[in-house]
């Protein structure tokens, strides 16, 4: 019996809608991922994005535990000597919350570029409103 191989023709990717509100950065990042890579399907070919797309809402209400709402830092460099800057996650909840997820998922995927492509199908969007209701997203 030989395995079966998706090919990039064949796959047709869906829509899912999470809602972000509450859930744990983690865990949620972890699903969001399986789904982009396509982990979650039974034709899931680690060379060939068979993912599908991820909108998520809520990104402002997601969850960290313990406490890492400050002291988890993000590290940002210019280029320039002495110019590292560090933000934590409750400047990005107020600012940009959308990064706080973008930011976990991506740690989650592989580092090549199918994972670049498969990280452009994720949408985040800080409020419950998200412009993608002519793709028909299902629950996740």
């Amino acid at each position: 019996m030989k395995s079966y191989l998706a090919k990039q023709g064949e796959v047709a990717p869906k829509w899912y809608v999470i809602d972000a509100s509450g859930q744990v950065l983690g865990r949620l990042a972890v699903k969001i991922a399986n789904v982009l890579r396509g982990r979650n399907k039974p034709t899931y070919t680690p060379h060939i994005d068979t993912g599908d797309f991820v909108v998520v809402i809520n990104a402002d209400k997601v969850v960290v535990s313990g406490n890492k709402e400050t002291d988890k830092k993000y590290m940002f460099y210019s280029g320039y000597m002495g110019n590292e800057y560090y933000r934590n996650v409750k400047d990005f909840r107020e600012n940009r919350p959308e990064f706080i997820i973008e930011h976990a998922v991506k740690g989650m995927l592989p580092k090549n570029k199918l994972a670049a492509a498969q990280l452009k199908k994720l949408k985040v969007y800080a409020g419950a409103e998200h412009p993608h209701a002519a793709q028909n997203p299902i629950e996740l």
